[in-house]
């Protein structure tokens, strides 16, 4: 093998060596099955009805037509896109119960890749690979996979490395302001913020504040308005190329109860200080969860300012220091922020409290705590550098038993992903989220097995019956509908978002849609669009009606802010391409 062929394989070798770290992290799942996290129906219910609108056309759909037992539910519009997207390919390739895993372990072996890459720019590439298989096994990336399966805040493990090394690099350090800013990153810069942002709405808060703060820290260390302008003109790209997403999501807020998000006592900032603990039996729960989530905190923060410590006192921070001190600075935000001394940065910083749980900003730790700690053990000497790995790879796999044993949830009969899958073939539909049932209505009112279409003498009447504190269920001996009709589709339009329901009421009333009512319904009785619908406490769509033949359609409109949003996305990418030009020519420095 030439000296040529020896140094490729070395390149690779650290990338396979993520990959199989990658595998390892996830082998608790490929032994014991999935685990159903916290968030794990959720994802799972979302990957099946994004591949459902798939096969009926919609590139880009807006309802889930499987939540509230098939009445529906505007997930599509509020959850970011990233996720549910790679989850429903997944799910079309692999088997249901595979795609979960290989999900996981893609976003693990990116979050390794990442951090080796940031990594590469200060220390070479034995320690920078170890930087990335600690950020790997770091307490809170196996968290987020096992306990709480957020598919979308996993993606922050590969998110914030890049944001931070597209951040701190200088390609052009003695040229103009210009070229420093446009050296080459800002355009790719501008495609993370966009990714965060479309993989986890709190991920994006949380990303902005970082490159703000990382920019700001720079601007004074170089003596240069460049990261400023770079990371401005970033985040502003970023922001505008996500529009699509993120204006819908804010503007029909309203029309969704999205205030339950941040009213429940277990979802504010206050109730989740670093070990807090609660009277509250109703938060018990709650208590246990943020126990586990104080202690990986502790020791994440531990590990990366001991390690920082020593490479203080060895001396490794003396050369790249803008590189080296806006890392060292994370760890000390990141603490402050678990205390309630912070309350203050909480409530004063725009969208800082939609986060909810301040150990969320955990997801910023993993790579420099990687970084720090490879920084901190690695030996030049051949046999004490066999001690180090040797034992790093016994602290590894120490962490993937604790995953496997103490954050891997069981599944119930109910929850496992075959029975999901069953359920979901046969129509019975989920369980919806709260935070996007109409403001007027509530879930628990919503009962299950309900006809498509439901004709009653009153658009109010109750559907469904249900034993104390049990769920409601709909049965025909109920005799709450005098007569029931099942959907069809439009002729050549698909049935997520585009209903037809034909009907022969025998006197006047209501028909009662297995539908949840919402804005960008245009809901037409034989062909007149009805502008003011009676409310329900169950949220369903009912529409008054006369004796005789009726057609009922119901149509997903294109609203004015998903229009506005699309052109503002559109104007952000031309310029992003324009940006791409701007930094086409690499100069001399580049090379450097």
């Amino acid at each position: 093998m030439t000296e040529a062929q020896s140094r490729s394989w070395r390149r690779l070798l650290g990338p396979a060596i993520l990959c199989f770290a990658a595998l390892i992290a996830t082998a608790p799942q490929i032994v014991r099955g999935n685990t159903c996290g916290h968030d794990f129906d959720f994802h799972l219910v979302s990957w099946f009805d994004a591949l459902q609108n798939w096969h009926q056309g919609i590139v880009y759909p807006h309802w889930s037509p499987n939540s509230n037992f098939g009445a529906g539910e505007p997930r599509f519009i509020f959850y970011p896109p990233i996720s549910w997207m790679l989850g429903a390919a997944f799910g079309a390739i692999l088997r249901w119960n595979v795609a979960p895993l290989a999900l996981t372990a893609l976003f693990l072996a990116l979050t390794g890749l990442a951090t080796r890459a940031l990594a590469r720019r200060l220390m070479s590439e034995g320690p920078a690979t170890l930087a990335g298989c600690a950020a790997i096994f770091s307490g809170y990336a196996l968290f987020t996979a096992y306990e709480r399966s957020d598919f979308g805040e996993l993606t922050g493990g590969f998110w914030v490395p890049l944001i931070l090394l597209l951040a701190l690099r200088e390609r052009n350090s003695a040229t103009t302001l210009v070229r420093r800013a446009f050296d080459g990153s800002t355009a790719l810069l501008a495609l993370a913020i966009a990714g965060a942002w479309l993989s986890n709405a709190p991920l994006g808060v949380m990303t902005c504040y970082l490159l703000a703060g990382v920019a700001l820290l720079l601007a004074l260390l170089r003596r240069s308005w460049a990261p400023i302008v770079r990371s401005s003109t970033a985040v502003v790209l970023g922001l505008g190329i996500t529009t699509f997403y993120w204006l819908p999501a804010l503007v029909e807020q309203r029309w969704a109860d999205m205030s339950q998000i941040l009213n429940d006592p277990g979802y504010t900032i206050e109730n989740n200080w670093l070990f807090a603990r609660h009277a509250d039996p109703a938060l018990a729960l709650h208590d246990a969860e943020l126990l586990k989530a104080s202690f990986i905190a502790v020791t994440m923060l531990a590990v990366t300012l001991i390690g920082l410590f020593l490479c203080w006192r060895r001396g490794k921070m003396r050369g790249q220091s803008d590189w080296w001190l806006p890392l060292a600075a994370i760890p000390i935000v990141v603490l402050l922020l678990q205390l309630p001394l912070s309350d203050f940065v909480w409530n004063t910083l725009p969208n800082l409290r939609f986060l909810q749980f301040p150990w969320r900003w955990l997801v910023v730790l993993q790579a420099p705590m990687g970084i720090f700690f490879a920084a901190a053990v690695w030996m030049n000497r051949k046999l004490r550098r066999t001690v180090v790995v040797s034992g790093s790879i016994a602290l590894f796999l120490a962490a993937t038993l604790v995953a496997g044993f103490n954050f891997f949830q069981t599944c119930d009969d109910e929850d496992a992903v075959w029975a999901m899958v069953d359920t979901y073939r046969t129509g019975a539909g989920f369980v919806g989220t709260d935070e996007y049932e109409p403001p007027y209505a509530d879930n628990t009112q919503l009962a299950a097995n309900l006809p498509f279409a439901c004709f009653t003498t009153s658009p109010t009447t109750s559907l469904g019956q249900g034993s104390a504190g049990g769920d409601l269920e709909w049965s025909a001996d109920q005799h709450s509908c005098e007569a029931t009709f099942s959907s069809a589709p439009t002729l050549g339009l698909p049935p997520a978002e585009h209903l037809r329901v034909n009907a022969t009421a025998a006197h006047s009333g209501a028909l009662i849609l297995r539908l949840r009512n919402y804005p960008a319904w245009q809901v037409r009785l034989n062909g007149i669009l009805q502008t003011s619908l009676p409310h329900r406490n169950d949220g369903l769509i009912a529409i008054p009606v006369s004796q005789g033949s009726i057609t009922v359609t119901a149509d997903w409109a294109t609203t004015s802010d998903v229009r506005l949003s699309r052109w503002i996305s559109l104007l952000a990418l031309a310029l992003l391409i324009a940006t791409l030009f701007v930094e086409r020519k690499p100069s001399a420095a580049h090379l450097s």
